[in-house]
């Protein structure tokens, strides 16, 4: 087993303090699972297994928001581990998968507790309010983060450290059907986000172009890059149709009103 070494394990814990803040302060899209593992593989040096488990753990939160206040599995960081834990112990994608979901889900009650503790520096604020001393404000929100960032780099330093020493420990007493469950969890969660990502679009209308590109994948071997060249094509004819009918209808509308007028004139 390869070692994960002191500098990954600080840019790792880094990369999850940044993505557990980024939908705060910038935007960036760095809590996106395809992203942080994207990001994870390339400090772990195996960007190929990051895009695998970030992009398997993305299906699983497709048109998933925090309206409300609302927590969710934090699947980003759960990529993080996964990415991580996967390049160590070269124990494969499917288990890498099966265990960045159970982190994800215990992430969400970490995030609770971090959000709750917010209500300390919200306290604060109102305090300030009060008093009219407005220029605290802006300092007491940036104080803020600070559980949401510890709530992400404790797990992910945690597991990481104690990482190098015992998770081949582990993976040797960890029973067989607790191993074999993590696997066949890893290989079903790719097929339910997939089913997730098919409930929110439009299958019925584009359903003929659905069943090309499974005959594609599934019969001809056709590389996910192929499809998606052929599958740009398709929408590119697709929407220069809908352009030339657009102007054909106005066309039409033009030349209809043209004989109307023609016709009150006689």
């Amino acid at each position: 087993m390869s070692n994960i070494s002191t500098i990954q394990v600080i840019l790792l814990t880094l990369l999850s303090i940044l993505a557990g803040i980024d939908p705060y302060i910038s935007g960036l899209q760095l809590s996106k699972p395809v992203i942080a593992g994207f990001l994870a593989g390339i400090i772990m040096g195996d960007i190929g297994t990051g895009l695998v488990v970030g992009a398997t753990l993305q299906l699983m939160v497709l048109g998933v928001g925090t309206f409300g206040g609302a927590s969710i599995p934090d699947f980003g960081t759960g990529a993080i581990i996964g990415t991580a834990l996967a390049s160590a112990s070269n124990n494969g994608i499917e288990f890498a998968i099966g265990i960045s979901v159970p982190v994800g889900l215990l992430l969400v009650q970490l995030d609770i507790f971090a959000r709750f503790a917010n209500l300390y520096f919200l306290h604060r604020i109102d305090r300030f309010v009060e008093n009219e001393e407005f220029d605290k404000i802006n300092r007491e929100a940036w104080f803020s983060l600070i559980p949401i960032a510890l709530s992400r780099a404790i797990p992910v330093s945690i597991s990481l450290i104690f990482g190098n020493e015992v998770i081949q420990a582990i993976l040797g007493y960890a029973p067989d059907w607790l191993m074999t469950g993590l696997r066949v969890a890893g290989s079903v969660l790719p097929v339910v986000g997939i089913a997730i990502l098919l409930r929110y679009l439009p299958v019925q209308k584009f359903f003929a172009y659905l069943v090309v590109g499974y005959v594609l994948a599934a019969y001809l071997g056709v590389p996910m890059m192929g499809i998606a060249l052929i599958g740009f094509a398709v929408a590119y004819i697709y929407y220069n149709n809908l352009g030339n009918k657009e102007v054909q209808s106005i066309s039409v509308s033009t030349n209809l009103s043209g004989l109307e007028i023609e016709d009150d004139e006689i």
